[in-house]
């Protein structure tokens, strides 16, 4: 399992319209794409000062899979065009991780 971590800001003004836009039509794009291998999608928000800081989790099964979302680099970040133009500024690239392990309590609780 990889998850793959990216972090955009936008100023408080933007960061509704941020989010409509990444739940009503960013996240439903890439789940219409089909592939195989994406896990889940998640989006955290927080406010940081004078700006909002979205974190995006996205889970796949494997880098192939990574690789498949992000059109061959896997590093690279995807962000739309309309979501550039709400964001303050944004990573570039993405990290990545691999599951080491989950403890029981967590488990339950991801369930």
């Amino acid at each position: 399992m990889i998850r793959r971590i990216w972090h955009g800001w936008t100023t408080q003004a933007n960061a509704d319209a941020y989010e409509r836009l990444l739940l009503g039509h960013i996240f439903p794009g890439i789940v219409a794409r089909r592939i195989a291998g994406l896990h889940g999608l998640e989006a955290w928000r927080r406010a940081a000062g004078d700006e909002v800081e979205f974190v995006t989790v996205m889970s796949f099964a494997d880098h192939g899979a990574v690789a498949e979302f992000t059109g061959g680099e896997p590093e690279q970040s995807v962000v739309p065009a309309e979501a550039r133009r709400l964001l303050a500024r944004f990573d570039e690239h993405s990290a990545h991780y691999e599951l080491a392990g989950m403890s029981e309590a967590a488990a339950t609780v991801a369930e």
